[in-house]
């Protein structure tokens, strides 16, 4: 089979990874999940011109992994193994900086305009960015490990700065889904502000969004990711976030849920708009099917918990939307992971309580807000005047042009890219 150009240009970084040199390290370290970001630049060719007299004077990648805080250890194994801790040495200072994304099936990003490069001075201590409640509580084991320094960035400046990036600089970065299609929207930056963030991680957070720096936390919940992982443990044998979430999708909640028409002999209760087919009672049947545990199928027990959770976030976020008189709603957090009938319950509830109104939007680097957050916040020491000036997509969707969306089936997991493929030009 041939290859496809975003093909070639990976199979050729691929083969330059071994002269590839790491920089800036950004770490978030939540209740459940440690997201980290790094970029690796390398050695290769920088004679490329791009046509507009600009040529290629840096490339490399924006990376993205992610453990289990409770395997912290993996991580700092996997960050020594790739030492990456030592990128705090050999800090580049870009100045007017524009971000441009590539979008293909090769999720892709470039980095373009007049650059001067220069060396980070010469500094005893490396330091690395992190935040999370981790940064705090694991600095000192970091330090003791890697020997460098966790300098703490604020977390909701953080998932805020974050989440304007990638809808400022990422072409195709947010979309809606709902009856299994995926829909991109084209987002106007002059016309971003204000929205809803509704950062899904162990806890959820709602944040209201003015503009850069400008945000407010106006409400939250305690039943998040960490609730779905950690009843779905209890009352499954999944060992993973990941593996409950994949026993989920065997699962038919009906088994366990209370339906409308369960109450209502099989019919709709109209008068008040609810279908027979609405949830009543999450875990409802549980009540008088007279069953023990181990009587239900552990798929069916994971989709009735994830329906359950979804459908709380979805009508408290409309609910702080309605309040506030926010028309835009994104929805962001490894909880999400990309999953096809989260996304569709947590639509679905905004779909319902706004009337149609209001939609549900997603991010396809969805569970990296923080850590790309404290990544931007290198500025503070050599990473200059980072801006979004323009945007340039190289490679065409697969879909259709319908308006200011471009329209195409939902395939695979959006989260399955765990790279970005960089390049800094000069004129």
């Amino acid at each position: 089979m041939e290859k496809t150009e975003g093909e070639i240009i990976r199979a050729k970084l691929d083969s330059d990874q071994s002269q590839s040199q790491i920089s800036h390290l950004a770490l978030d370290i939540g209740g459940s999940l440690i997201k980290l970001v790094y970029f690796s630049k390398n050695n290769g060719s920088s004679d490329d011109d791009d046509g507009n007299n600009k040529h290629l004077v840096l490339q490399g990648r924006l990376h993205f992994a992610k453990f289990e805080t409770c395997k912290i250890n993996d991580c700092i194994e996997f960050i020594r193994s790739k030492k990456l801790h030592f990128g705090g040495d050999a800090i580049v200072k870009l100045e007017q900086l524009s971000w441009y994304f590539i979008s293909s099936s090769t999720t892709s990003l470039k980095v373009h305009s007049g650059v001067r490069l220069h060396d980070a001075p010469a500094s005893d201590k490396i330091l690395v960015k992190a935040t999370g409640g981790g940064a705090y509580k694991f600095a000192d084991l970091i330090k003791e490990k890697l020997g460098i320094v966790v300098e703490k960035e604020d977390e909701m400046d953080c998932l805020v700065a974050g989440a304007n990036f990638l809808l400022k600089a990422v072409h195709q970065e947010a979309f809606t889904y709902m009856d299994g299609q995926k829909e991109f929207v084209h987002i106007d930056i002059n016309d971003l502000y204000p929205y809803l963030l509704v950062n899904i991680g162990s806890g959820v957070s709602m944040i209201k969004v003015d503009g850069d720096g400008k945000f407010e936390r106006i409400s939250g919940t305690s039943v998040g990711g960490g609730t779905f992982w950690g009843l779905g443990r209890l009352l499954t044998k999944c060992k993973s976030f990941d593996e409950l979430l994949e026993l989920s999708r065997e699962g038919n909640n009906r088994v366990i849920d209370m339906l409308v028409g369960d109450i209502y002999g099989g019919v709709d209760y109209s008068k008040i708009g609810l279908l027979s087919t609405a949830i009543a009672s999450s875990f409802g049947k549980a009540i008088s099917d007279n069953k023990e545990l181990e009587d239900y199928k552990p798929e069916d027990v994971a989709r009735s918990l994830l329906r359950l959770i979804s459908n709380n976030i979805g009508q408290i976020a409309y609910l702080n939307a309605l309040q506030f008189g926010l028309k835009r709603i994104f929805f962001a957090g490894f909880f999400i992971r990309g999953h096809a009938y989260t996304m569709d319950t947590i639509s679905v509830g905004v779909h319902f309580w706004s009337k149609g109104e209001a939609k549900a939007m997603f991010l396809r680097h969805e569970g990296f807000l923080g850590s790309l957050g404290a990544f931007m916040s290198y500025d503070k020491h050599g990473l200059d005047d980072l801006s979004t000036h323009q945007l340039v997509q190289r490679f065409p969707v697969s879909g259709t042009n319908a308006g200011e969306k471009i329209c195409c089936p939902l395939v695979g997991d959006l989260n399955d890219n765990d790279s970005i493929e960089c390049g800094v030009y000069a004129a």
